[in-house]
């Protein structure tokens, strides 16, 4: 097994959506709507004025990981002089690879783009699946967060 690791690019963003969609089912959602026109509106937009980037694991010509950070700017705080966050998102390991450290050179590389960008923190709304990698890597709860839905 040769695992090649590239940015995504409009090429396989058909694809990467698809894998995002499968992700969301798996974790759990139920909705019944087709999100695949709102995510290629956000990823094209996204990836194109740099605030997106993902790296996806291929092998052969088959993806089979993928990762994804958001970027957005809050004013700066204590714990985020910069204001700069990075959202970690997309993170899907296609269940035949899974444990093989995958997931993990995936997070390495969007951390990264994290430091590049001037990102202060990066944050995650982590599954159960993924709660052990995040912990692992050094993340840590952060019993603030609270959503309200509009």
């Amino acid at each position: 097994m040769a695992i090649e690791y590239k940015k995504l690019t409009a090429t396989e963003l058909d694809i990467f959506i698809k894998m995002r969609i499968n992700q969301l089912r798996e974790e759990g959602a139920k909705e019944n709507i087709d999100l695949v026109p709102a995510l290629m509106d956000y990823y094209s937009r996204h990836m194109a004025d740099g605030t997106f980037v993902s790296w996806l694991a291929i092998d052969g010509d088959k993806i089979i990981g993928t990762s994804g950070m958001s970027f957005v700017e809050k004013p700066p705080y204590f714990g985020c002089p910069t204001g700069r966050i990075g959202l970690l998102s997309s993170m899907y390991t296609d269940p035949a690879y899974r444990r093989k450290k995958i997931a993990k050179n995936l997070l390495d590389r969007v951390i990264n783009e994290a430091k590049a960008y001037g990102c202060g923190t990066v944050q995650i709304t982590a599954s159960d699946m993924g709660v052990k990698l995040y912990t692992a890597y050094g993340f840590v709860h952060n019993g603030n967060f609270m959503q309200f839905k509009l």
